[in-house]
């Protein structure tokens, strides 16, 4: 087993003149991306960075290195500040660029950040919470349009790697070494949660072969790649996993990595008009959020997309109404709902085509992932009666830094196994299937039945009229707590409640249908396109906390 610099090391000296990142006017072959993440590597090892205690003498929610926060839009320097980071055995860590002050510093002290890579767009935030963060001592800062001025303290990003050795940096880099990866916080604080790379290697960063098997040597790393042609586009933030996670999959395997020129927002025109000229085969969105201006601007423009032949959606699933759009627009495409978490990296997958048709809410199981009984005390077989949760078993995190209460909830033991329960409700179904229902942490309970959230937006979803949805419950004399959806028409749209309600009806049982809508310009949602939760219930309840 290895670490991910070590992956990237060796597909860069196999394939030097292969082109691994194309973003705007910047083509980096391995051989260039080698030669940066090492000269990043190097200046962090003469910051004083690395470990200072080995994983043998830590306890699962404890960390022994020194952090990195990447705070910074989509771009190559992100994935080589991940890959940098590594080769300097100094753990990195996504930031939301969405962030507020408040935020943003609870962030960096959770994580006792030492150092931080920043586009200089972010560089007032960062100068606003530097002096509240005691433990940061690195500023590098990466030059963008914003045209603000370096902190006083900080480096230029490319003068670091100007001056820096290109040299294999010198230190034993261990598969032991941490991934740290921080949860999205639309339902509670962020928290960092702390993966072995050999493990998330395998979980989620493309450590198995195509057939599920797992890759045991480098060699094998190189040999698969050596015929990869695959042009991918990850087109989600990446400073969520169902970015970066495509991302470095991608180099993991040789390929090419597309990033878009708009990285501040989500541009149709700019993704379509990059597939068609670059000739891309995969895209990768996040759900319906991604999905509904993408398909709009496909029906209103004219794009060469004949080179697309998949399009996954990871982080939420894909509406069935949504994926029949796409597929009679693209009839020749796969579309893959990919299921994950931060908590188990990848979980399933459910893929529709033309032949297949589409539907939603059933994923075919990956490698190790089974449901457990309620009560976290036995793994249910397939065709169970009742509810469980989803679990995984074999490559699954450490826990959460510096939570061991959380770690031990999250992470349990059962018949001597150790499983992560990120706390997804689910049924295994007598065909194999997991049927998914949704986070427990945004389960409504109404006059005693759970009711998932999920499950009602999909149902919305259907109705044309509606461009986009995200439900939440409020407290309610008759039942202790009932559902509310927040709706966003299409332009020009109209609707009545009950022809709303009616819509759900076709698809769910009356106890879950909406009592109340309430209709908004716009539905807030993270940059990764998960719903924000905390939001959809201040709309539910006139809250403004």
């Amino acid at each position: 087993m290895f670490n991910i610099g070590a992956v990237n090391e060796s597909i860069a000296l196999a394939f030097p003149d292969r082109e691994a990142i194309v973003f705007r006017d910047r083509r980096i072959t391995y051989g260039a991306l080698n030669d940066r993440t090492r000269r990043l590597a190097n200046y962090l090892v003469t910051c004083g960075l690395g470990v200072h205690r080995p994983r043998s003498a830590l306890k699962g929610w404890e960390s022994g290195q020194d952090h990195l926060a990447l705070y910074l839009f989509n771009g190559n320097e992100y994935l080589e500040g991940m890959l940098g980071g590594y080769k300097a055995r100094v753990a990195p860590f996504n930031v939301n660029y969405r962030y507020v002050e408040e935020e943003l510093e609870y962030l960096l002290n959770n994580a006792k950040a030492r150092a931080i890579i920043y586009h200089a767009s972010f560089a007032p935030r960062v100068a606003a919470v530097r002096t509240k963060v005691p433990s940061l001592a690195v500023l590098i800062q990466v030059a963008d349009e914003s045209g603000h001025a370096l902190l006083p303290g900080a480096v230029d990003y490319e003068t670091v790697l100007t001056r820096s050795s290109s040299e294999r940096p010198k230190v034993d880099a261990s598969p032991d070494d941490l991934y740290i990866l921080y949860t999205g916080g639309t339902t509670g604080m962020p928290k960092g949660v702390l993966w072995r790379q050999a493990d998330i290697l395998v979980a989620a960063l493309g450590g198995r072969g195509a057939d599920g098997s797992i890759l045991q040597t480098l060699d094998q790393y190189v040999e698969r790649a050596r015929m990869a042609a695959m042009k991918t586009f990850p087109v989600a933030p990446f400073m969520h996993g169902a970015g970066h996670w495509i991302a470095l999959s991608a180099l993991h395997q040789g390929n090419t990595v597309f990033i878009q020129n708009d990285v501040e927002r989500l541009d149709p025109t700019d993704i379509l008009a990059l597939i068609g000229r670059e000739k891309i085969n995969f895209l990768q969105i996040v759900g319906d959020a991604f999905a509904r201006p993408i398909v709009d601007a496909i029906r209103s423009g004219a794009y060469d997309l004949s080179s697309l032949a998949i399009i996954l959606s990871g982080g939420a699933p894909l509406n069935a109404s949504m994926k029949r759009e796409i597929l009679e627009l693209l009839p020749n495409v796969t579309i893959i709902d990919g299921l994950g978490s931060s908590e188990a990296g990848g979980q399933g997958m459910q893929v529709s085509n033309r032949q297949t048709g589409a539907s939603t809410g059933k994923f075919v199981p990956g490698v190790d992932n089974i449901v457990v009984d309620e009560a976290l005390t036995r793994v249910l077989p397939p065709g169970h009666d009742g509810m469980g949760w989803w679990a995984k078993q074999g490559f699954v995190p450490l826990g959460y830094l510096d939570d061991a209460g959380k770690t031990e909830r999250t992470f349990v033991t059962i018949g001597g196994v150790r499983f992560a329960v990120p706390g997804d409700r689910a049924r295994h179904l007598s065909d194999g299937s997991i049927e998914l229902h949704g986070r427990d942490s945004v389960t409504i309970n109404s006059g005693g039945e759970k009711i998932f959230a999920e499950e009602v937006e999909h149902a919305l979803k259907h109705h044309p009229a509606v461009y986009d949805a995200v439900v939440a419950g409020r407290p309610s004399e008759r039942w202790g707590q009932e559902v509310v959806a927040v709706v966003q028409l299409r332009s020009g749209a109209r609707v009545t409640d009950a022809e709303l309600s009616d819509e759900c009806a076709k698809h769910l049982a009356r106890y879950k249908l909406p009592k109340a809508y309430i209709y908004r310009d716009t539905i807030v949602r993270s940059p990764s396109g998960k719903a924000d939760y905390r939001w959809a219930k201040a709309q539910a309840t006139g809250s403004t906390d």
